[in-house]
């Protein structure tokens, strides 16, 4: 493996979130905010670069596509287990309530944001590793928001602590969501009415699998699509 050229970064701005998960997964020895390759990583620990992404896995694609190549990359994913919603006050900032959300994350929701790249999971450098958390997210009705929150804004996401996690590194290590009873080939609605989850997260879940090569398609029953697994 290519050597690592490197050169100390400073700390440049960064969610509440993002900041509190390095912390959390730092070792000692580790170095923070190292150029390499053109790029600045969140961590370096001896060969193994480590990049945290709260969302939006699009905006780290280039930069992971590119890593991939000469490194060890491994990318570190919160979701949320569970939440509280913290309304605070526009003038002063004091919590105006506080409640838990009913949404729970699980690891299965890895798909919503692994569908942005999951040609990589197929590069041996890279890995994700998936922390399950419990948050506090910000809220202040300021009138900036989006219009499904009537104009509440997100301030910020704050880390309270981690429940659980996985880390995957290789194509078979993301088959396991695949339900061993489950018959096939099956289609994507078959597969969310057996895991319980949405359409719409089945849907990426066999996209992602497919383009790692875990899943092949056997035809099509009407519309949907039929697939069966290849490793």
């Amino acid at each position: 493996m290519q050597a690592l050229a490197l050169k100390v970064s400073s700390f440049g701005n960064e969610s509440s979130l993002h900041s509190a998960v390095k912390t959390w997964i730092a070792e000692a020895g580790d170095r923070f905010e190292v150029e390499v390759d053109g790029f600045v990583v969140d961590i370096v620990r001896g060969d193994l670069l480590i990049e945290v992404q709260t969302r939006n896995f699009s905006a780290v694609r280039e930069k992971l596509r590119s890593l991939v190549t000469n490194h060890r990359v491994r990318l570190v994913y919160p979701i949320a287990a569970r939440k509280w919603i913290v309304h605070i006050d526009n003038t002063d900032g004091g919590v105006v309530r506080r409640r838990l959300s009913p949404k729970k994350g699980q690891l299965i929701d890895l798909f919503d944001e692994l569908v942005r790249i999951p040609h990589l999971v197929k590069e041996k450098n890279f890995e994700l590793e998936v922390l399950l958390t419990e948050e506090e997210e910000t809220r202040c009705n300021d009138g900036r928001g989006s219009w499904r929150r009537r104009g509440v804004s997100i301030r910020d996401h704050h880390l309270k602590g981690v429940v659980d996690g996985a880390l995957f590194r290789c194509v078979e290590d993301y088959v396991c969501f695949l339900p061993y009873d489950l018959v096939q080939p099956f289609t994507s609605r078959q597969l969310a009415t057996h895991l319980g989850v949405s359409l719409r997260l089945a849907r990426r879940m066999t996209y992602c699998l497919r383009r790692m090569s875990a899943l092949q398609v056997e035809g099509k029953t009407g519309r949907a699509l039929l697939f069966k697994s290849s490793v």
